[in-house]
């Protein structure tokens, strides 16, 4: 018998759930006795694949519960869903429709399940996240210092004294966890030998890009986002552009190329040569991004630290 296609529509206090080709539909609470109950229910079903977005955190729990119940699971970006519908003519929006959406989007696209991370993984991208989250805040403690009057100035001030100092701490304990693994520690060392690659950067990408390394140039420029895509169409050529991606590592790797403009001699070379061939310096910009990103697989794929003279970058 053929087998099924499920969608989950996930909210922060309920789960939402639709098969593709059985119409069935349930709703179960997000907490761990509905999740129980989700699972059961599924288990009844011959199942090819369970598709949900990407909430938050709020899809975590069920990932994990059905990975270890056997069920394999995609987790989408939102936006894909979203244009799925509209290209399926599904305009309406409300928890079920989402949910048998997914379904289709499931049936339709059979997006690869991605292997989800240990709990040790988990416990450093939530160290990861938590940074973020400081960072943003400094940013605009900062911006609203310029803009204080006196009453408030020193108010703000201890709480940006007070938010650098949790940022040290976290930044000491990511390093700490980072060495913690022998096989982690060796990439993290291996990554900043780059110059222009720090310790963000290099713990950003193991964590949050563990595809590194394993795939091509061509591959990893793709799951990142800096990859120029074509826009033509019949006799017009379009302006190539990056687009999608994963934007947390698009955003470190952004200012590490910036730093790596200066100070490291390949990629400010190419840099020059792109400025000097008349490139717009954020085109130029986002080729070294491309560009160190690719040198970096290379680097973990044949496990060589860096040198001046290029390593092999050539697709396998």
């Amino acid at each position: 018998m053929e087998k099924d296609y499920c969608g989950v529509d996930v909210s922060k206090g309920t789960l939402d759930v639709a098969t593709y080709t059985g119409n069935k539909k349930w709703r179960f609470p997000n907490n761990d006795a509905g999740i129980s109950q989700l699972i059961r229910a599924l288990k009844e079903t011959e199942l090819a694949l369970v598709v949900m977005e990407s909430t938050g955190g709020y899809e975590t729990p069920l990932a994990y519960a059905l990975s270890g119940a056997g069920i394999p699971c995609a987790i989408v970006n939102p936006r894909e869903a979203r244009e799925f519908a509209r290209a399926t003519k599904k305009l309406a929006k409300t928890d079920t429709i989402d949910a048998r959406v997914l379904a289709h989007f499931a049936a339709a696209i059979k997006p690869e399940p991605r292997p989800l991370s240990d709990e040790q993984a988990q416990e450093l991208e939530a160290i990861l996240a938590r940074r973020r989250q400081v960072v943003q805040m400094l940013t605009a403690e900062k911006n609203r210092l310029h803009m204080a009057r006196k009453p408030v100035r020193e108010a703000i001030q201890a709480h940006i004294d007070y938010l650098e100092k949790e940022l040290r701490q976290i930044d000491s304990n990511l390093q700490g966890r980072m060495e913690e693994s022998p096989v982690r520690r060796e990439k993290y060392k291996l990554l900043q030998s780059v110059p222009g690659v720090g310790p963000n950067l290099g713990a950003t990408l193991l964590i949050e890009l563990p595809e590194l390394g394993s795939l091509n140039r061509r591959q990893i420029a793709a799951l990142v986002g800096v990859a120029p895509l074509n826009h033509d169409s019949g006799i017009k050529r379009g302006k190539r552009s990056p687009w999608g991606g994963r934007p947390q590592v698009r955003a470190v790797l952004y200012m590490a190329a910036l730093v790596a403009t200066r100070f490291n001699p390949i990629i400010r070379e190419f840099y020059a040569r792109l400025i000097a061939a008349g490139k717009a310096k954020k085109v130029a910009l986002v080729a070294c991004m491309h560009k160190l990103l690719t040198i970096m697989n290379a680097m973990l794929k044949h496990h060589t630290s860096w040198h001046c003279k290029p390593i092999p970058v050539h697709a396998s």
